[in-house]
């Protein structure tokens, strides 16, 4: 795992060299996304009570008030997103105990859950919001991107990597949250991690503990991304109408994107590779003292330059001062005259 305050650290060193010799005194001198726009809402102030149905203890009447409190135009803007419209029923939204009966459906470390087709939600607030969700808000807006894929999709079954790689893309770009570089750091290390795995792996990477589960998050939100990013924004909704028009979510991607899925996975995966596998080689201890050593050598050099033409200048200046104030020689009537002049030189 890269450590990027180890390598802060190693820097700290070399790079205070670095600024000496360049700087110090002389010898002779020194992943967010814009929110997307909904069509179909009908007023920016929207309150999402009007979409959601919440229920929960009466202890719990405070935070149950807050998320009501919050704009339902980042709802409509995730139906816009996923191709829902009408957007369709209120969804019930259950706010539980950790030891209850919904609480024991999800893993110990998950803070939230949804099931689709009966429109539902379950938020468990008192286990704290980890990755890929920060906060409560957006593990609302993750969740209920669920039950709006269930909804666009006709509640036909899609894979669990696309059904939870649009719910990051719809609670971040239509969200109160947004991409940032805790996804682009669990993408980093799960593209370092992989071993040729496919999305079959990432799919298992879901129920695997919080650690291999972050990673099939990260996976799976940046491979819709580059499926929207290769293949255009309207990608979810057009897969999502495939699928509910009764087509296999295989035959509706190469529909939609004119390849397979195969294909499209192994272009994801050479990108990634590309764009991240160099990190630890250009990170390394290495490298990073090759690079400081050449930028030093240059400095040191550079810094010769500048004072080789200084004392050149100063030189000069000194001769034109030299100039200006020696005395004139006096001659006498004789070495003016032409026989000084013809007068052949003495030698002893």
């Amino acid at each position: 795992m890269i450590s990027f305050l180890a390598i802060g650290r190693r820097l700290v060193a070399p790079l205070s060299l670095l600024l000496f010799l360049l700087c110090g005194p002389s010898a002779t001198q020194g992943q967010s996304s814009p929110r997307a726009t909904s069509s179909t809402s009908p007023s920016a102030g929207t309150a999402i009570a009007q979409l959601l149905q919440f229920e929960g203890p009466e202890r719990r009447a405070s935070l149950i008030a807050r998320l009501e409190g919050l704009d339902g135009q980042a709802l409509h803007a995730m139906a816009d997103l996923l191709g829902l419209d009408p957007i369709g029923g209120p969804i019930r939204v259950r706010l539980v105990d950790p030891g209850s009966d919904e609480a024991a459906l999800a893993p110990r470390w998950a803070v939230a859950y949804a099931i689709g087709n009966a429109s539902l939600v379950v938020l468990i607030p008192s286990r704290v919001p980890s990755y890929p969700d920060d906060d409560l808000e957006t593990v609302l807006y993750h969740e209920v991107a669920h039950v709006f894929v269930a909804r666009a999709a006709g509640r036909r079954p899609v894979p669990r990597w696309f059904n939870e790689g649009v719910a990051m893309v719809a609670a971040r770009e239509s969200g109160p949250g947004g991409w940032g570089l805790g996804d682009q750091g669990r993408l980093l290390l799960a593209t370092l991690r992989r071993d040729g795995s496919q999305l079959a792996k990432m799919e298992q990477g879901f129920g695997q503990g919080p650690q291999s589960a972050a990673a099939a998050y990260a996976l799976a939100g940046a491979f819709v991304r580059h499926l929207q990013s290769t293949y255009g924004p309207h990608t979810i909704a057009d897969l999502l109408a495939q699928v509910r028009q009764g087509h296999s979510f295989e035959a509706a991607f190469r529909q939609v994107t004119g390849t397979s899925l195969y294909l499209a996975e192994e272009t994801f995966w050479h990108q990634l590779d590309v764009s991240h596998k160099w990190i630890p080689f250009l990170t390394s201890s290495a490298t990073l003292w090759t690079v400081i050593t050449l930028l030093a050598l240059w400095a040191f050099r550079r810094r010769r330059l500048l004072d080789a033409e200084r004392l050149a200048a100063w030189e000069e200046d000194e001769r034109r001062q030299l100039a200006l104030w020696s005395p004139p020689v006096e001659t006498s009537d004789y070495e003016r005259s032409e026989d000084y002049e013809r007068s052949e030189p003495w030698i002893h």
